[in-house]
């Protein structure tokens, strides 16, 4: 097993050796990408627009998000994935042969298991949401669909393959991934996405169901992280190597570490519900302006701009007890502004103007 894993793991080396070698001058790119495809982005940008043109599309790219990386850390659990940038300097494999030349990025050093990739999952599983969402509005009745919806179905899924090639050449160039681990993201991502399609439930459920499943979420996590480590397995064995083999100490980061993504992710689980059943959600959604247009394009402004703001904020790093509840509460604040603090006000500020115009 583990000699066919050294070979498989050699033919992701030199792929990530050849794309290096090959593509120099496109690193910037690459890059771009990577940061583009972090999940981060699907929360503080894709969700604040999509939830103000459709809401149950919002609530099921959240949904898509939150599940897709909470099992893509508990697969990563549980295949132990190697990292190439650590793994080409740790391994006994190349003996006394020439080792590859693998350059690192600021992007490299992530510290969590390798396989499968959460950029490749988190990125199709958005993508696959929103691409479905596009095609669902402009399809109509299934008998009759038009030339017109063909030709938007091909560029649709063209532009989703497209996206899904440059994060996974993303992922193996800057040396995060091996070439197996992101493809299995790609797969797993779109089963998640695939899955949210026939699940109803999420659009009605009450603020006790959210708190209910975030809890479960969390407690499931711990708990198996605990049962693993009183059977001595160190689920963190990652962070020693990442800290170890990273060529500048500076690119690990402690946002990178699993239980920083789980704590991100219940955190907007978490938000969405209490947003939701909010009395500040109620009243917007009642009030007539909610409807329009203007309105929506107006929320959507409003919540890009205060993300943009609030993102700004990096909870401090040096007591990681502390980094962890922060980050919960900033994640938890996002979907809570986008659909509950936002609206409100504008269609209180409008509801206002009409009165005096009145």
């Amino acid at each position: 097993m583990e000699a066919n894993m050294n070979l498989l793991h050699d033919a992701g080396i030199r792929t990530t050796h050849w794309l290096q070698q090959h593509f120099q001058g496109s690193q910037d790119w690459f890059l771009f990408i990577s940061y583009a495809a972090d999940l981060r982005n699907a929360f503080f940008v894709l969700f604040p627009i999509w939830f103000h043109f459709n809401e149950a599309v919002g609530i099921r790219l959240i949904w898509v998000a939150v599940i897709g990386d909470w099992l893509n850390l508990v697969f990563k659990w549980i295949l132990f994935g190697e990292r190439p940038y650590w793994w080409v300097l740790d391994t006994d494999y190349y003996g006394n042969n020439s080792t590859p030349e693998i350059q690192q990025f600021p992007l490299t050093c992530e510290t969590g298991p390798g396989s499968p990739s959460g950029h490749a999952m988190g990125a199709a599983g958005v993508y696959y949401v929103m691409v479905t969402a596009l095609l669902s509005a402009a399809g109509g009745k299934k008998q009759s669909r038009t030339l017109r919806y063909w030709v938007l179905w091909t560029v649709l899924w063209i532009g989703f393959w497209a996206v899904q090639v440059c994060v996974c050449m993303s992922r193996v160039f800057i040396a995060a991934h091996f070439p197996h681990q992101v493809i299995a993201g790609v797969l797993s991502g779109m089963a998640v996405a695939k899955t949210f399609q026939h699940i109803r439930f999420i659009y009605h459920a009450s603020f006790n169901r959210y708190l209910g499943i975030t809890l479960f979420l969390f407690s499931f996590t711990l708990g198996f992280y605990l049962l693993l480590w009183t059977f001595g397995v160190d689920l963190l064995w990652t962070l020693e190597k990442a800290q170890k083999w990273c060529s500048n100490p500076e690119w690990v980061h402690i946002d990178t570490t699993p239980f920083a993504s789980l704590l991100r992710n219940l955190g907007s689980l978490f938000g969405l519900g209490l947003a939701l059943n909010s009395h500040m959600y109620q009243e917007s959604s009642r009030l007539k302006q909610g409807q329009q247009l203007p309105f929506r394009l107006g929320c959507i402004a409003a919540s890009l701009l205060l993300l943009h703001i609030f993102d700004a904020f990096k909870p401090p790093s040096h007591v990681q007890l502390l980094f962890y509840a922060l980050s919960f509460c900033k994640s938890a604040a996002v979907p809570l502004a986008t659909v509950g603090l936002i609206p409100y006000c504008l269609s209180q500020l409008l509801g206002t103007k009409d009165k005096k115009a009145a």
